[in-house]
Protein backbone atom coordinates (compact mmCIF):
# COMPACT_ATOMS: atom_id res chain seq x y z
CA UNK A 1 0.00 0.00 0.00
CA UNK A 2 2.81 2.53 0.49
CA UNK A 3 4.21 1.90 -2.93
CA UNK A 4 0.96 2.93 -4.51
CA UNK A 5 0.64 5.63 -2.11
CA UNK A 6 4.07 6.75 -3.18
CA UNK A 7 3.54 6.12 -6.97
CA UNK A 8 0.34 8.13 -6.62
CA UNK A 9 2.11 11.09 -5.11
CA UNK A 10 4.90 11.42 -8.00
CA UNK A 11 1.84 10.62 -10.31
CA UNK A 12 -0.13 13.97 -9.08
CA UNK A 13 2.67 16.03 -8.67
CA UNK A 14 3.16 15.28 -12.57
CA UNK A 15 -0.59 15.79 -13.17
CA UNK A 16 -1.43 19.01 -11.22
CA UNK A 17 1.73 20.63 -13.30
CA UNK A 18 -0.17 23.80 -14.65
CA UNK A 19 0.84 23.03 -18.25
CA UNK A 20 -0.51 18.86 -18.09
CA UNK A 21 -3.94 20.37 -15.86
CA UNK A 22 -3.93 22.60 -19.17
CA UNK A 23 -4.12 19.29 -21.45
CA UNK A 24 -6.17 17.43 -19.34
CA UNK A 25 -9.10 20.11 -19.88
CA UNK A 26 -8.47 20.62 -23.15
CA UNK A 27 -8.64 17.00 -23.56
CA UNK A 28 -11.53 16.50 -21.73
CA UNK A 29 -13.42 19.28 -23.74
CA UNK A 30 -12.13 17.57 -26.95
CA UNK A 31 -12.90 14.03 -26.37
CA UNK A 32 -16.41 15.12 -25.01
CA UNK A 33 -17.02 17.51 -28.52
CA UNK A 34 -15.70 14.11 -30.60
CA UNK A 35 -17.93 11.93 -28.96
CA UNK A 36 -21.08 14.03 -29.29
CA UNK A 37 -20.29 13.21 -33.27
CA UNK A 38 -21.52 10.05 -34.79
CA UNK A 39 -19.09 7.85 -35.61
CA UNK A 40 -16.34 9.49 -34.86
CA UNK A 41 -15.06 8.13 -31.40
CA UNK A 42 -12.79 7.62 -29.24
CA UNK A 43 -9.93 5.55 -30.80
CA UNK A 44 -10.30 8.29 -34.01
CA UNK A 45 -10.01 11.40 -31.84
CA UNK A 46 -7.00 9.69 -30.50
CA UNK A 47 -5.40 8.66 -33.59
CA UNK A 48 -5.96 11.78 -35.24
CA UNK A 49 -4.64 13.87 -32.37
CA UNK A 50 -2.03 11.57 -31.77
CA UNK A 51 0.57 13.22 -34.90
CA UNK A 52 0.11 16.70 -33.08
CA UNK A 53 0.95 15.96 -29.78
CA UNK A 54 3.99 14.12 -30.85
CA UNK A 55 4.77 16.59 -33.65
CA UNK A 56 4.39 19.47 -31.21
CA UNK A 57 7.41 17.74 -29.11
CA UNK A 58 5.82 17.09 -25.53
CA UNK A 59 6.96 15.27 -22.86
CA UNK A 60 6.05 11.54 -23.24
CA UNK A 61 3.91 11.98 -19.74
CA UNK A 62 1.83 15.11 -21.23
CA UNK A 63 1.41 13.41 -24.89
CA UNK A 64 0.00 10.41 -22.35
CA UNK A 65 -2.26 12.76 -20.17
CA UNK A 66 -3.71 14.18 -23.15
CA UNK A 67 -4.42 11.23 -25.21
CA UNK A 68 -6.15 9.83 -22.02
CA UNK A 69 -8.33 12.71 -21.95
CA UNK A 70 -9.71 12.39 -25.11
CA UNK A 71 -10.06 8.87 -24.92
CA UNK A 72 -12.62 9.19 -21.53
CA UNK A 73 -13.84 12.25 -22.64
CA UNK A 74 -15.00 10.62 -25.82
CA UNK A 75 -16.51 7.55 -23.86
CA UNK A 76 -18.49 10.19 -21.96
CA UNK A 77 -19.14 12.83 -25.06
CA UNK A 78 -21.08 9.68 -26.59
CA UNK A 79 -24.22 10.06 -24.72
CA UNK A 80 -25.03 12.82 -25.93
CA UNK A 81 -26.36 12.43 -29.52
CA UNK A 82 -26.90 8.76 -28.21
CA UNK A 83 -30.11 10.64 -26.16
CA UNK A 84 -30.75 13.76 -28.06
CA UNK A 85 -30.57 12.20 -31.36
CA UNK A 86 -31.09 8.38 -31.24
CA UNK A 87 -27.63 7.78 -32.92
CA UNK A 88 -24.95 6.16 -30.93
CA UNK A 89 -21.54 8.51 -30.77
CA UNK A 90 -19.43 5.17 -30.81
CA UNK A 91 -19.92 1.31 -30.02
CA UNK A 92 -19.99 1.92 -26.41
CA UNK A 93 -22.84 4.01 -26.72
CA UNK A 94 -25.28 1.89 -28.62
CA UNK A 95 -27.22 0.56 -25.36
CA UNK A 96 -27.51 4.48 -24.47
CA UNK A 97 -30.04 4.94 -26.62
CA UNK A 98 -32.57 2.15 -25.46
CA UNK A 99 -33.88 4.05 -22.80
CA UNK A 100 -32.05 7.86 -22.64
CA UNK A 101 -33.71 8.55 -26.09
CA UNK A 102 -37.44 7.77 -24.53
CA UNK A 103 -36.43 10.02 -21.70
CA UNK A 104 -35.59 12.56 -24.16
CA UNK A 105 -38.45 11.91 -26.58
CA UNK A 106 -40.90 12.81 -22.99
CA UNK A 107 -39.70 16.38 -22.08
CA UNK A 108 -36.17 15.23 -20.09
CA UNK A 109 -33.39 15.57 -22.04
CA UNK A 110 -31.90 17.80 -19.24
CA UNK A 111 -32.68 14.50 -15.99
CA UNK A 112 -31.05 11.99 -19.03
CA UNK A 113 -27.92 14.01 -19.47
CA UNK A 114 -27.11 14.94 -15.92
CA UNK A 115 -27.77 11.26 -15.44
CA UNK A 116 -25.56 9.68 -17.68
CA UNK A 117 -22.86 12.63 -16.77
CA UNK A 118 -23.13 11.12 -13.21
CA UNK A 119 -23.01 7.49 -13.78
CA UNK A 120 -19.89 8.00 -16.62
CA UNK A 121 -17.93 9.84 -13.51
CA UNK A 122 -18.90 7.14 -11.32
CA UNK A 123 -18.01 4.42 -13.60
CA UNK A 124 -14.78 6.00 -14.33
CA UNK A 125 -13.60 7.15 -11.04
CA UNK A 126 -14.85 3.46 -10.07
CA UNK A 127 -12.05 2.30 -12.72
CA UNK A 128 -9.22 4.33 -11.50
CA UNK A 129 -9.26 3.92 -7.76
CA UNK A 130 -9.65 -0.28 -9.09
CA UNK A 131 -6.97 0.26 -11.45
CA UNK A 132 -4.66 1.92 -8.70
CA UNK A 133 -5.09 -0.95 -6.35
CA UNK A 134 -5.05 -3.85 -8.07
CA UNK A 135 -4.10 -3.06 -11.56
CA UNK A 136 -1.43 -5.84 -11.74
CA UNK A 137 -2.77 -8.88 -10.27
CA UNK A 138 -6.21 -8.07 -12.70
CA UNK A 139 -3.91 -7.64 -15.65
CA UNK A 140 -2.64 -11.23 -15.07
CA UNK A 141 -6.04 -12.35 -14.66
CA UNK A 142 -7.07 -10.84 -17.94
CA UNK A 143 -4.06 -12.46 -20.07
CA UNK A 144 -4.32 -15.55 -18.40
CA UNK A 145 -8.25 -15.60 -20.61
CA UNK A 146 -7.09 -18.40 -23.29
CA UNK A 147 -9.30 -17.97 -26.84
CA UNK A 148 -11.75 -20.49 -25.67
CA UNK A 149 -12.41 -18.84 -22.57
CA UNK A 150 -13.49 -15.73 -24.76
CA UNK A 151 -15.49 -17.98 -26.56
CA UNK A 152 -17.44 -18.86 -23.72
CA UNK A 153 -18.09 -15.24 -23.16
CA UNK A 154 -19.45 -14.41 -26.20
CA UNK A 155 -22.10 -17.53 -26.22
CA UNK A 156 -22.50 -15.58 -22.38
CA UNK A 157 -22.89 -11.96 -24.09
CA UNK A 158 -25.36 -14.10 -26.61
CA UNK A 159 -27.46 -15.52 -23.89
CA UNK A 160 -27.73 -12.10 -22.55
CA UNK A 161 -29.37 -10.65 -25.86
CA UNK A 162 -32.65 -12.61 -25.71
CA UNK A 163 -33.32 -9.78 -22.15
CA UNK A 164 -31.62 -6.89 -23.65
CA UNK A 165 -34.48 -5.50 -25.55
CA UNK A 166 -38.11 -5.85 -26.36
CA UNK A 167 -40.84 -8.43 -25.42
CA UNK A 168 -40.58 -10.56 -28.43
CA UNK A 169 -37.21 -12.94 -27.98
CA UNK A 170 -37.46 -14.18 -31.87
CA UNK A 171 -37.25 -11.01 -32.83
CA UNK A 172 -34.21 -10.18 -30.52
CA UNK A 173 -33.08 -13.41 -32.00
CA UNK A 174 -33.53 -12.71 -35.69
CA UNK A 175 -31.51 -9.13 -35.37
CA UNK A 176 -28.53 -10.69 -33.30
CA UNK A 177 -28.32 -13.14 -36.60
CA UNK A 178 -28.94 -10.62 -39.08
CA UNK A 179 -25.96 -8.48 -36.82
CA UNK A 180 -24.01 -11.99 -37.46
CA UNK A 181 -24.52 -12.48 -41.32
CA UNK A 182 -23.59 -8.63 -41.95
CA UNK A 183 -20.02 -9.67 -39.54
CA UNK A 184 -19.72 -12.31 -42.01
CA UNK A 185 -19.31 -10.32 -44.93
CA UNK A 186 -15.69 -9.78 -46.62
CA UNK A 187 -12.54 -12.13 -47.26
CA UNK A 188 -12.12 -14.74 -44.91
CA UNK A 189 -8.63 -13.73 -43.05
CA UNK A 190 -7.83 -17.77 -42.78
CA UNK A 191 -8.80 -19.44 -46.23
CA UNK A 192 -9.17 -16.08 -48.63
CA UNK A 193 -12.42 -17.32 -49.85
CA UNK A 194 -14.93 -14.17 -50.74
CA UNK A 195 -18.01 -14.34 -48.45
CA UNK A 196 -21.04 -12.73 -49.69
CA UNK A 197 -19.29 -9.72 -51.85
CA UNK A 198 -21.54 -10.36 -54.80
CA UNK A 199 -18.50 -9.43 -56.85
CA UNK A 200 -18.52 -5.83 -55.23
CA UNK A 201 -14.90 -4.49 -54.71
CA UNK A 202 -15.52 -2.39 -51.87
CA UNK A 203 -17.07 -5.37 -49.61
CA UNK A 204 -13.67 -7.50 -49.95
CA UNK A 205 -12.44 -6.11 -46.71
CA UNK A 206 -16.23 -6.20 -44.87
CA UNK A 207 -18.45 -3.81 -43.43
CA UNK A 208 -16.37 -0.98 -40.88
CA UNK A 209 -18.44 -0.92 -37.77
CA UNK A 210 -18.63 2.90 -38.57
CA UNK A 211 -20.53 2.19 -41.70
CA UNK A 212 -23.63 -0.22 -39.92
CA UNK A 213 -23.96 1.88 -36.83
CA UNK A 214 -24.37 5.19 -38.71
CA UNK A 215 -26.58 3.71 -41.21
CA UNK A 216 -28.96 1.45 -38.45
CA UNK A 217 -28.99 4.24 -36.10
CA UNK A 218 -28.40 7.75 -37.95
CA UNK A 219 -29.87 7.75 -41.69
CA UNK A 220 -32.95 5.45 -40.13
CA UNK A 221 -33.74 8.16 -37.49
CA UNK A 222 -33.30 10.25 -40.49
CA UNK A 223 -35.98 8.48 -42.63
CA UNK A 224 -38.21 8.06 -39.55
CA UNK A 225 -38.37 12.18 -39.49
CA UNK A 226 -39.29 12.51 -42.69
CA UNK A 227 -41.94 10.06 -43.14
CA UNK A 228 -43.27 11.65 -40.22
CA UNK A 229 -42.73 15.04 -41.85
CA UNK A 230 -44.43 13.76 -44.67
CA UNK A 231 -47.47 12.56 -43.03
CA UNK A 232 -47.61 15.54 -40.72
CA UNK A 233 -47.46 13.96 -37.65
CA UNK A 234 -43.62 15.92 -37.09
CA UNK A 235 -43.74 17.51 -33.69
CA UNK A 236 -41.27 19.27 -31.53
CA UNK A 237 -39.74 17.25 -28.93
CA UNK A 238 -40.81 18.47 -25.23
CA UNK A 239 -37.78 20.13 -23.31
CA UNK A 240 -38.03 20.77 -19.64
CA UNK A 241 -35.31 22.30 -17.26
CA UNK A 242 -35.37 18.94 -15.11
CA UNK A 243 -32.00 17.97 -13.96
CA UNK A 244 -30.48 14.77 -11.95
CA UNK A 245 -31.65 14.25 -8.56
CA UNK A 246 -30.50 12.73 -5.57
CA UNK A 247 -33.78 10.09 -5.30
CA UNK A 248 -32.21 9.03 -8.90
CA UNK A 249 -28.69 8.26 -7.51
CA UNK A 250 -30.26 7.07 -4.19
CA UNK A 251 -32.51 4.64 -6.32
CA UNK A 252 -29.49 3.04 -8.61
CA UNK A 253 -27.02 3.02 -6.41
CA UNK A 254 -26.63 -1.06 -6.52
CA UNK A 255 -26.89 -0.55 -10.29
CA UNK A 256 -23.65 1.90 -10.46
CA UNK A 257 -22.06 -0.47 -7.91
CA UNK A 258 -22.43 -3.69 -10.07
CA UNK A 259 -22.03 -1.97 -13.65
CA UNK A 260 -19.05 -0.24 -12.51
CA UNK A 261 -17.37 -3.61 -11.35
CA UNK A 262 -18.79 -5.72 -14.77
CA UNK A 263 -17.46 -2.98 -17.17
CA UNK A 264 -13.90 -2.98 -14.99
CA UNK A 265 -13.67 -6.16 -15.04
CA UNK A 266 -14.67 -6.83 -19.15
CA UNK A 267 -12.49 -4.11 -20.37
CA UNK A 268 -9.33 -5.60 -18.54
CA UNK A 269 -10.02 -8.25 -21.19
CA UNK A 270 -7.91 -7.62 -24.49
CA UNK A 271 -10.16 -7.11 -27.05
CA UNK A 272 -13.55 -6.93 -25.45
CA UNK A 273 -13.95 -3.22 -25.16
CA UNK A 274 -17.33 -0.73 -24.22
CA UNK A 275 -19.56 -2.38 -26.77
CA UNK A 276 -19.69 -5.73 -24.82
CA UNK A 277 -19.57 -3.90 -21.38
CA UNK A 278 -22.37 -2.19 -21.78
CA UNK A 279 -24.42 -4.92 -23.34
CA UNK A 280 -24.03 -7.43 -20.16
CA UNK A 281 -24.15 -4.69 -17.67
CA UNK A 282 -27.75 -3.86 -19.47
CA UNK A 283 -28.90 -7.18 -20.06
CA UNK A 284 -27.67 -7.90 -16.19
CA UNK A 285 -29.75 -4.93 -14.43
CA UNK A 286 -32.80 -5.63 -16.54
CA UNK A 287 -33.32 -9.34 -15.65
CA UNK A 288 -32.47 -7.92 -12.05
CA UNK A 289 -35.19 -5.55 -12.05
CA UNK A 290 -37.54 -8.14 -13.49
CA UNK A 291 -41.19 -7.17 -14.29
CA UNK A 292 -40.60 -3.81 -12.09
CA UNK A 293 -38.61 -2.42 -14.55
CA UNK A 294 -39.41 -0.42 -17.70
CA UNK A 295 -36.37 -0.94 -19.51
CA UNK A 296 -36.56 0.58 -23.14
CA UNK A 297 -39.21 2.84 -21.96
CA UNK A 298 -37.16 5.27 -20.24
CA UNK A 299 -35.91 3.42 -17.19
CA UNK A 300 -33.57 4.81 -15.36
CA UNK A 301 -31.43 2.12 -14.25
CA UNK A 302 -31.28 1.34 -17.76
CA UNK A 303 -29.43 4.80 -18.83
CA UNK A 304 -27.28 4.35 -15.75
CA UNK A 305 -26.32 0.46 -16.17
CA UNK A 306 -24.32 0.94 -19.67
CA UNK A 307 -23.24 4.67 -18.69
CA UNK A 308 -21.23 3.18 -15.90
CA UNK A 309 -19.93 0.36 -17.82
CA UNK A 310 -18.64 1.98 -20.59
CA UNK A 311 -16.73 4.60 -18.64
CA UNK A 312 -15.36 1.86 -16.18
CA UNK A 313 -14.20 -0.62 -19.27
CA UNK A 314 -12.43 2.50 -20.66
CA UNK A 315 -10.55 2.79 -17.79
CA UNK A 316 -10.12 -1.30 -17.18
CA UNK A 317 -9.06 -1.29 -21.00
CA UNK A 318 -5.78 0.63 -19.53
CA UNK A 319 -4.66 -1.68 -17.10
CA UNK A 320 -3.22 -4.27 -19.62
CA UNK A 321 -1.90 -1.74 -21.87
CA UNK A 322 0.30 0.02 -18.54
CA UNK A 323 1.20 -3.33 -16.61
CA UNK A 324 1.64 -6.24 -19.44
CA UNK A 325 2.05 -4.18 -23.05
CA UNK A 326 -0.89 -5.26 -23.85
CA UNK A 327 -3.73 -3.25 -25.32
CA UNK A 328 -6.68 -4.00 -24.01
CA UNK A 329 -8.88 -2.11 -27.03
CA UNK A 330 -8.50 -0.55 -30.37
CA UNK A 331 -7.90 2.98 -28.35
CA UNK A 332 -5.47 1.35 -26.01
CA UNK A 333 -3.52 0.31 -28.44
CA UNK A 334 -2.71 3.41 -30.84
CA UNK A 335 -2.02 4.57 -26.39
CA UNK A 336 0.64 2.17 -26.95
CA UNK A 337 1.66 2.64 -30.30
CA UNK A 338 2.20 6.58 -28.81
CA UNK A 339 4.26 5.32 -25.71
CA UNK A 340 6.31 3.06 -28.13
CA UNK A 341 6.82 6.39 -30.21
CA UNK A 342 8.40 8.00 -27.41
CA UNK A 343 10.93 4.89 -27.51
CA UNK A 344 8.72 3.37 -23.85
CA UNK A 345 8.35 -0.15 -23.69
CA UNK A 346 5.18 -0.67 -21.61
CA UNK A 347 4.74 -3.31 -18.91
CA UNK A 348 5.79 -4.52 -15.55
CA UNK A 349 8.68 -2.27 -15.47
CA UNK A 350 7.04 0.83 -16.81
CA UNK A 351 6.10 1.84 -13.17
CA UNK A 352 9.52 1.31 -11.57
CA UNK A 353 11.76 2.95 -14.64
CA UNK A 354 9.31 6.08 -16.12
CA UNK A 355 6.72 6.31 -12.67
CA UNK A 356 6.12 9.80 -13.67
CA UNK A 357 4.79 8.48 -16.91
CA UNK A 358 2.75 5.35 -15.65
CA UNK A 359 1.59 7.21 -12.24
CA UNK A 360 0.88 10.60 -14.07
CA UNK A 361 -1.90 9.55 -16.41
CA UNK A 362 -3.45 7.48 -13.38
CA UNK A 363 -3.61 10.31 -11.41
CA UNK A 364 -4.65 12.09 -14.58
CA UNK A 365 -7.89 10.44 -14.90
CA UNK A 366 -8.36 10.76 -11.31
CA UNK A 367 -8.47 14.82 -12.09
CA UNK A 368 -10.05 13.93 -15.47
CA UNK A 369 -12.94 12.25 -14.53
CA UNK A 370 -13.70 15.21 -12.03
CA UNK A 371 -12.49 17.70 -14.55
CA UNK A 372 -15.85 16.19 -16.84
CA UNK A 373 -18.46 16.39 -14.42
CA UNK A 374 -18.04 20.45 -13.54
CA UNK A 375 -17.16 20.99 -17.50
CA UNK A 376 -20.39 18.98 -18.34
CA UNK A 377 -23.03 19.62 -15.86
CA UNK A 378 -23.39 23.55 -16.29
CA UNK A 379 -23.70 22.41 -20.25
CA UNK A 380 -26.72 19.78 -19.57
CA UNK A 381 -29.44 22.54 -20.45
CA UNK A 382 -27.40 23.70 -23.88
CA UNK A 383 -27.32 20.38 -24.96
CA UNK A 384 -31.14 19.79 -24.21
CA UNK A 385 -32.05 22.46 -25.87
CA UNK A 386 -30.93 21.60 -29.45
CA UNK A 387 -34.23 19.30 -29.14
CA UNK A 388 -36.13 23.13 -29.60
CA UNK A 389 -34.70 23.05 -33.01
CA UNK A 390 -37.80 22.27 -35.23
CA UNK A 391 -37.44 18.87 -35.96
CA UNK A 392 -37.14 19.73 -40.26
CA UNK A 393 -34.11 21.29 -38.92
CA UNK A 394 -32.39 18.51 -37.15
CA UNK A 395 -33.23 16.27 -40.15
CA UNK A 396 -30.34 18.07 -42.08
CA UNK A 397 -28.79 17.97 -39.24
CA UNK A 398 -28.44 14.55 -38.78
CA UNK A 399 -27.41 13.77 -42.06
CA UNK A 400 -24.44 16.26 -42.63
CA UNK A 401 -23.41 14.64 -39.18
CA UNK A 402 -24.11 11.25 -40.81
CA UNK A 403 -21.83 11.99 -44.41
CA UNK A 404 -19.35 14.21 -42.64
CA UNK A 405 -18.56 11.65 -40.03
CA UNK A 406 -18.55 8.85 -42.14
CA UNK A 407 -16.08 10.29 -45.47
CA UNK A 408 -13.33 11.93 -43.10
CA UNK A 409 -13.16 8.75 -41.40
CA UNK A 410 -13.08 5.93 -44.41
CA UNK A 411 -12.93 8.28 -47.39
CA UNK A 412 -14.60 6.17 -49.58
CA UNK A 413 -17.78 7.20 -51.59
CA UNK A 414 -19.05 4.05 -51.53
CA UNK A 415 -19.59 3.48 -47.52
CA UNK A 416 -21.95 6.61 -48.61
CA UNK A 417 -24.23 4.55 -50.55
CA UNK A 418 -24.04 1.67 -47.77
CA UNK A 419 -25.48 3.91 -45.28
CA UNK A 420 -28.03 5.31 -47.61
CA UNK A 421 -29.10 1.22 -47.82
CA UNK A 422 -28.19 0.49 -44.21
CA UNK A 423 -30.91 3.01 -43.74
CA UNK A 424 -33.11 1.83 -45.63
CA UNK A 425 -32.96 -1.37 -43.96
CA UNK A 426 -33.36 -0.08 -40.35
CA UNK A 427 -36.23 2.16 -40.71
CA UNK A 428 -38.25 -1.07 -42.45
CA UNK A 429 -37.14 -3.15 -39.01
CA UNK A 430 -37.87 -0.29 -37.20
CA UNK A 431 -41.53 -0.28 -39.06
CA UNK A 432 -41.14 -4.27 -37.98
CA UNK A 433 -41.21 -3.37 -34.45
CA UNK A 434 -37.35 -4.66 -34.67
CA UNK A 435 -35.06 -3.26 -31.86
CA UNK A 436 -31.61 -2.26 -33.92
CA UNK A 437 -29.53 -2.55 -30.72
CA UNK A 438 -29.39 -6.02 -31.02
CA UNK A 439 -28.49 -5.62 -34.58
CA UNK A 440 -25.38 -4.14 -33.53
CA UNK A 441 -24.03 -6.11 -30.91
CA UNK A 442 -24.42 -9.37 -32.62
CA UNK A 443 -22.28 -7.72 -35.62
CA UNK A 444 -19.95 -6.78 -32.92
CA UNK A 445 -19.89 -10.03 -31.07
CA UNK A 446 -19.94 -12.44 -33.79
CA UNK A 447 -16.62 -10.74 -34.91
CA UNK A 448 -14.67 -10.97 -31.71
CA UNK A 449 -16.42 -15.29 -31.49
CA UNK A 450 -15.44 -15.97 -34.84
CA UNK A 451 -11.63 -14.81 -34.03
CA UNK A 452 -11.83 -16.90 -30.55
CA UNK A 453 -13.54 -19.95 -32.08
CA UNK A 454 -11.03 -19.80 -34.96
CA UNK A 455 -8.06 -19.33 -32.41
CA UNK A 456 -8.95 -22.06 -30.49
CA UNK A 457 -9.53 -24.86 -32.74
CA UNK A 458 -6.12 -23.80 -34.02
CA UNK A 459 -4.21 -24.43 -30.74
CA UNK A 460 -6.22 -27.39 -29.95
CA UNK A 461 -5.80 -29.17 -33.80
CA UNK A 462 -9.28 -29.46 -34.48
CA UNK A 463 -10.12 -30.39 -30.49
CA UNK A 464 -13.57 -28.88 -30.27
CA UNK A 465 -13.01 -30.21 -26.06
CA UNK A 466 -10.62 -27.42 -25.36
CA UNK A 467 -13.66 -25.08 -25.39
CA UNK A 468 -15.20 -26.42 -21.82
CA UNK A 469 -11.12 -27.38 -20.31
CA UNK A 470 -10.99 -24.59 -18.17
CA UNK A 471 -12.98 -23.51 -14.90
CA UNK A 472 -13.60 -19.55 -16.96
CA UNK A 473 -15.51 -21.28 -19.86
CA UNK A 474 -17.61 -23.83 -17.37
CA UNK A 475 -18.46 -20.94 -15.38
CA UNK A 476 -19.23 -18.74 -17.95
CA UNK A 477 -21.40 -21.64 -19.60
CA UNK A 478 -23.20 -22.18 -16.59
CA UNK A 479 -24.00 -18.67 -15.95
CA UNK A 480 -25.15 -18.31 -19.73
CA UNK A 481 -27.39 -21.72 -19.00
CA UNK A 482 -28.63 -20.07 -16.20
CA UNK A 483 -29.81 -16.73 -18.23
CA UNK A 484 -31.83 -18.51 -19.94
CA UNK A 485 -33.38 -21.71 -18.02
CA UNK A 486 -34.38 -19.35 -14.82
CA UNK A 487 -36.53 -16.91 -16.50
CA UNK A 488 -38.49 -19.50 -18.41
CA UNK A 489 -38.64 -21.30 -15.10
CA UNK A 490 -39.64 -18.63 -12.94
CA UNK A 491 -42.30 -17.99 -15.64
CA UNK A 492 -43.40 -21.56 -15.40
CA UNK A 493 -43.83 -21.73 -12.31
CA UNK A 494 -46.04 -18.43 -12.25
CA UNK A 495 -48.21 -19.53 -14.87
CA UNK A 496 -48.55 -22.91 -12.68
CA UNK A 497 -49.50 -20.57 -9.57
CA UNK A 498 -52.04 -18.36 -11.47
CA UNK A 499 -53.48 -21.70 -12.60
CA UNK A 500 -53.62 -23.13 -9.15
CA UNK A 501 -55.15 -20.25 -7.78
Amino acid sequence: MNEVLNGLATGFGVALMPFNLMLVAFGCIAGTLIGALPGIGPINGVAILLPIAYGLGFPPESALILLAGIYYGAEYGGRISSILLNVPGDAGAVMTTLDGNPMARRGEAGRALSISAVASFIGGTFAVVLMTLFGPLLAKFGVAFSPSDYVALMVFAFASLASLVGNNPVKTLVGATIGLMLATIGVDANTGVNRYTFGVADLLAGIDFLIVVIGLFGMAELIHLVEQQATGRLKNLPVDSSFVRMADIISSRWTLLRCSLIGFVIGVLPGTGASVASAVAYGTEKRIAGPSGRFGEGDVRGLVAPEAANNAAAGGAMVPMLTLGIPGSGTTAILLGALLMFNIQPGPLLFTQHPEIAWGLIASMYIGNIALLVINLPLVGLFARMLTLPQHYLTPLIAILAFIGIYSIVGNPFDLFMIIGLGLFGWFLRKMDYSLAPVILGFVLGTLFENNLRRALSISGGDWTILVQSWQSLLLYGLAAAVVLVPLALSRRRRMTEFDA
